[in-house]
């Protein structure tokens, strides 16, 4: 049964108009726009193991990770593609190209989010990590239960800056310096040689929170959010205002054109992770974003929920309940052989 110890707590965010994405930094964060939100209510911290195993013993669901694939849908298929797994980043033995992300990430029979790293792993100890390796309708099913949603990425977005318009980061313009630490992103030589404290995720509220209160929106895991990916936003320069509590696209703009052979929508994922290597990906910041098939977790992708308002639920309960996707298919990436450098793995997040 659900009480208020098995979900988060929640941080008010007012109604107002802020700029959301950014012109400086990568092409899919482009145009910087104004949007403007209504009032919700966001959790002050990413959904933990602990909160989901509440979730998974009061309704028996079984996630994506840990369901096997049907070998007729697969037809040539390798049989350990068709075990249940999941994607597990995994450090290299020193420098590498850092064109060639299946040098890092390790298709791992077995893994979930009991067991983050591998079967012989367990969630004893992490019980306050955020729980990871949940595809988009893992987190989906657990907001519903929960009786909230995915936020939109307005919403995400507008959160994460704490206020702070136009600013680089969480907590302002200037980069983290030596001390104290900020964020929970890669310090060190990636992805090979982590700095210690680094190099994995680390228990919710381990780091300052934003002015709004809220912990994580910079780092730690990726978060899901309701709406589709397209590459770009929506230009919006010739509209007459900002608009008000945008969505993304439709589900059709979502596939990736570079990889017709798998026919998975994208949503849209945001705050960057403990694999966010200054040298490599900068994308610890509130406009960064990237795609992710909805099928597929991985050790670094987690979720927080929202809710609405009372006045709000009215006008709202029809297009948050596209958010929670019956969408059952599995990860084709991994089943055409995750480590392949033709495969997904080419383009997965970090």
């Amino acid at each position: 049964m659900l009480d208020t110890q098995t979900v988060s707590e929640v941080r008010h965010i007012p109604a107002h108009t802020f700029t959301m994405g950014s012109d400086r930094h990568y092409p899919e964060e482009s145009p910087a726009h104004r949007v403007a939100i209504d009032a919700f209510a966001i959790e002050a911290h990413q959904v933990t193991t602990a909160q989901y195993a509440a979730f998974v013993r009061d309704t028996g669901y079984v996630t994506v990770a840990e369901r096997p694939l049907d070998p007729a849908d697969f037809p040539g298929a390798p049989a350990e593609n068709l075990q249940p797994g999941s994607m597990v980043f995994t450090p290299t033995r020193g420098p590498v190209d850092l064109r060639h992300l299946s040098q890092w990430w390790t298709w791992t029979v077995g893994a979930s989010w009991r067991h983050p790293t591998g079967p012989a792993s367990t969630i004893t100890g992490r019980e306050q990590h955020p729980v990871v390796h949940v595809a988009h309708e893992d987190a989906a099913a657990y907001a519903q239960w929960a009786g909230r949603s995915l936020p939109t990425e307005a919403q995400w977005e507008a959160a994460a800056r704490g206020g702070l318009d136009h600013a680089e980061f969480t907590w302002g313009d200037a980069p983290e310096s030596e001390s104290p630490p900020l964020a929970n992103y890669w310090h060190g030589e990636f992805p090979w040689r982590a700095d210690p404290g680094y190099g994995t995720t680390t228990a919710v509220g381990s780091y300052p929170p934003n002015e709004y209160g809220l912990f994580d929106m910079a780092g730690n895991v990726w978060e899901w959010t309701a709406d589709w990916y397209s590459d770009r936003h929506a230009d919006t320069a010739e509209s007459c205002c900002a608009p008000r509590n945008p969505r993304g696209p439709d589900m059709s703009e979502s596939f990736d054109p570079r990889q017709p052979q798998f026919r998975v929508p994208r949503r849209v994922i945001k705050g960057g992770s403990f694999l966010c290597a200054d040298s490599y990906c900068r994308r610890y910041r509130p406009a960064a974003r990237r795609p992710q098939m909805v099928d597929t977790g991985m050790s670094h992708i987690g979720f927080r929920c929202v809710t609405a308002y009372p006045d709000q639920i009215r006008t709202t309960t029809a297009s948050s309940a596209s958010t929670v996707t019956t969408l059952d298919v599995t990860t084709a990436a991994n089943v055409a052989g995750a480590n392949s450098p033709d495969s997904s793995c080419r383009l997965m997040t970090r």
